[in-house]
Parts: structure tokens; sequence; C-alpha cells
């Protein structure tokens, strides 16, 4: 909870209705998503999208973050969590975007019932995961959220998750 608090608290800062401030926060979720996404492989990635957003605003997609992975099923689940949970986040972003910018990313919500299918598998994951699932699933989203963290921070500085 914390940790989503803090990205909370440095994605807050970015102004989606200035074309700057879009320019520098689609930079900095390309920088997160595209190490999650390469490690956590989502049924239905927005890398893409992004990077439709950013060609767009006449910018490339820059490099991934890197993301010391781990190779246990809950820390998959984890990062996925996070993901999932990022689109619910997005699609109330969206709306505060500047009219003429570009949003495929951020309005690339969950289908109906693509939410409620998302928690019963990973309830499902939980409960044939073992010893140890959950407390991977938690690093999982931890490594998330501190990539989204480190991403955001001007100084790019990296953010423990532990």
């Amino acid at each position: 909870m914390e940790a989503h608090h803090v990205v909370d608290a440095i994605y807050a800062g970015f102004s989606l209705d200035s074309a700057l401030d879009y320019r520098a926060f689609l930079t900095a979720h390309a920088k997160a998503l595209g190490g999650l996404e390469a490690v956590a492989r989502p049924d239905a990635p927005r890398l893409p999208l992004l990077a439709q957003d950013l060609a767009a605003l006449d910018l490339p997609l820059p490099d991934p973050l890197p993301l010391a992975a781990s190779t246990g099923d809950g820390f998959h689940w984890g990062l996925r969590y996070a993901l999932e949970g990022s689109r619910l986040g997005g699609a109330m972003l969206s709306r505060q975007v500047a009219p003429g910018l570009p949003k495929a990313y951020l309005s690339a919500a969950h289908g109906k019932g693509e939410w409620m299918a998302f928690q019963q598998a990973l309830d499902s994951a939980a409960m044939e995961g073992g010893e140890g699932w959950l407390d991977d699933a938690v690093q999982g989203a931890q490594a998330a959220f501190a990539l989204f963290a480190q991403a955001g921070c001007p100084t790019g500085q990296a953010v423990g998750h532990g």
C-alpha cells in the first residue's frame, strides 16, 4: 500500500493537461513498462500503445529500466497485479489529458469482467502456489511500484521496494 502511495505522489506532480508534462509522464511510464512487461508477459501488453502515443508526440521509446527478476511464479503474479491495477488508474487519468494529445495508453482500460477474471486467476494461483508464494507475489508488486517510482523521479535515482 505504501509503495502505491509513493508512486501516486510522484506521478501527481505531472500535469497531464500540459503537453510538456504529459510527454515526461509518458516517457517515465515507458521506462518502467518496458522492463516490467518484458518480465511479466501480461496477456494484453500496453507498451505498443505507449510507443504509439510517444511516436505521435515525436518522442522515441526510451530504453527500459532493468528489473531484477525472480523466477518465482508468485513474483510474476505480483508484477502482473501491479500492471493490471495500473489500468484502473490509467482510465481515470485519461480524462485529465489535454484535448489533442494522444491517449491510447491511458485509455487501455479493462473490458467488462476482465479485472474480475484477473482477480479470480490470481486467487487460484495463490491457492495453488504453496509456501512462500504470497511473499513472492508481494515482492513482485513492490518491485513493479519501485520501478515506476524510479522512472518518475526527477533525479532518476533508485527507489527501494523492500
